[in-house]
């Protein structure tokens, strides 16, 4: 089979013109076509008048030798963009042996753990997964019970449950990491087999929104199960077992939980969420060797998504096959921050995402439809470790940061979780703001208006402010006075990281397998999925080494 890459069509084009343009681009007669599918589509919308879709596409042709031979002769007249279509199956690097004394435990059931804990069973390792809150509809309830009554559960909500945080979310499933490997094929394709719709194996920007995330969760969980594989909700990790050999190395042996039972292991992948602020603290007090590292923090922004769609794609906005625009924007500041849009959530929602009492945190989501009125996205300034000095030192700091500012958010916001907003026209006029204008916001349980000057330190909302009129220029009414501004936004990435090395090990525990954007090596639902991946491998090649 033959794969096309970067074959150009008008965004109206129809069925024959596609199969037109594989004929024109292989030479070939129309008989000679035998099957294609499409391997990736995306567009390119820098002229609002001329947009094009992009495809690579998968061609069976019988005359698949005689192209590949004409065009290694003359490669120039097809700019080198047909070639022998790639193997994109995944290949499990071993199986597990017929003794397994003890199983491998996964800690976390988001994406990382979720695929951690599916390789591994489908290799035959059995393995049992603990995670702290409760089975995704039962963490729904709990959910939907801080966004409409107020009620936080601190074991049971956006960051922590099955499914990890990525599930209230836009669902996205890109990500720029290099997959030679194919493992982000076998993310997808595990969706697809979960009841994800197929679409997200070849359009540009896959996503696939909460309520369809619960329904595969689910079934991947059913999965794992009939492989021979464990889940256990409700239990959190409170320590760890560690013991050090005669040459002075730590091994991992085991874990207990806050019910006090012990689990022994020689293999255990700490799939850690974000915000797994105590387990982090555990592990530090237990020796496992943790660094700080950069994140970002900032605001929600929200505007009427008519208004995105029509700066990104003028009169074709609406078009079915162009969806709901989305944008990616960067500003470098003049007091040298970089301000720029974190999980830009089309036609969605900014949600409440705190998991500590006291405590504010915003975060955005998206249904798959994303139909919601309003456009969000994060809008954040980069930190680095030394900015972290005013709240603490060492590995933790980070975290004494975010919950500064999201304590004070909570303050600002006056009562039960409401988060402090402000319209972004008195942002920069630096005044307050005493009343809603055309943007709504969607944040519940609700905002209270004023300034959002002492939600975040002076250098983020200096950056900000000037960020905001830079960004108007890329899209026209980005700073419309009556776009909103929720504070505040902390929880990018993992504030810090568990280092591993390069057989997956912990950097001074053997046997602790960090995975995951908790430990600071993913950053979104792809790249989580692919590293618990990489960390089932890992787990997969110390087990049969160790038995060979």
């Amino acid at each position: 089979m033959l794969r096309i890459t970067d074959l150009k069509l008008p965004l109206d084009h129809d069925e024959a013109a596609l199969a037109a343009a594989i004929i024109t681009r292989l030479g070939i007669a129309t008989d000679d076509l035998t099957t294609y599918t499409v391997a990736k589509r995306s567009y390119d919308a820098r002229k609002h008048t001329a947009i094009v879709l992009i495809y690579s596409l998968d061609v069976d042709t019988p005359r698949e030798a005689d192209i590949l031979l004409r065009l290694q002769q003359d490669s120039d007249a097809f700019g080198g963009k047909v070639t022998t279509t790639p193997d994109t199956t995944y290949k499990f690097v071993t199986k597990a042996p017929t003794q397994l004394p003890l199983r491998p435990l996964v800690i976390g059931m988001g994406p990382c753990g979720l695929f951690a804990g599916l390789v591994l069973a489908q290799m035959g390792f059995r393995p049992i997964i603990l995670e702290r809150g409760k089975a995704v509809r039962e963490r729904t309830v709990d959910t939907f019970g801080l966004w409409r009554r107020k009620v936080l559960d601190p074991e049971s909500n956006v960051q922590f449950g099955e499914g990890g945080a990525g599930t209230f979310s836009d669902g996205k499933l890109y990500s720029q990491i290099s997959d030679k490997l194919q493992h982000g094929r076998k993310v997808l394709s595990e969706f697809v087999a979960a009841g994800a719709p197929e679409e997200i194996l070849y359009v540009n920007k896959p996503h696939i929104g909460t309520f369809r995330l619960v329904s595969m969760v689910e079934r991947m969980r059913a999965t794992i199960e009939s492989l021979g594989g464990e889940i256990r909700f409700s239990s959190r990790v409170d320590d760890v077992l560690v013991d050090t050999d005669a040459d002075g190395v730590r091994h991992l042996r085991g874990v207990t939980l806050a019910n006090g039972e012990q689990l022994r292991a020689d293999h255990v992948v700490m799939a850690l969420g974000h915000s797994a602020r105590d387990t982090f603290a555990m592990l530090h007090a237990q020796g496992v060797f943790l660094e700080a590292k950069p994140f970002s923090i900032g605001f929600r922004i929200e505007h009427p998504q008519s208004l995105i769609d029509q700066a990104r794609f003028g009169k074709q906005a609406g078009h079915p096959l162009l969806g709901a625009a989305d944008y990616k924007l960067v500003h470098h500041a003049n007091n040298g921050r970089s301000v720029y849009s974190f999980c830009m959530c089309p036609g969605g929602t900014v949600v409440a995402a705190a998991s500590e009492s006291g405590h504010v945190v915003t975060n955005g989501m998206s249904q798959y439809s994303r139909n919601e009125r309003n456009a969000n996205a994060g809008i954040v300034v980069g930190i680095t470790p030394e900015d972290f000095a005013p709240y603490g030192e060492g590995p933790l700091a980070g975290i004494a940061l975010q919950r500064h500012w999201e304590a004070m958010a909570f303050e600002l916001g006056g009562s039960d979780y409401c988060a402090p907003a402000q319209l972004v026209g008195d942002f920069i006029g630096n005044r307050a703001s005493k009343q809603l204008g055309a943007v709504l916001p969607s944040y519940t349980p609700g905002v209270t208006l004023g300034t959002l000057d002492a939600a975040l330190p002076r250098y983020a909302i200096d950056a900000i402010r000037e960020a905001l009129p830079a960004f108007d220029k890329q899209i026209r009414g980005f700073a419309m006075h009556d776009a909103l501004l929720t504070g505040v936004e902390t929880r990018t990435s993992s504030p810090l990281r568990i280092t591993r090395g390069a057989d997956g090990h912990s950097r001074n525990t053997r046997g602790l397998f960090p995975a995951g954007e908790g430990a600071g090596y993913a950053g979104g639902i792809l790249s989580a999925g692919v590293d618990g991946i990489k960390a089932a491998e890992a787990v997969a090649r110390s087990i049969v080494l160790k038995k060979t």
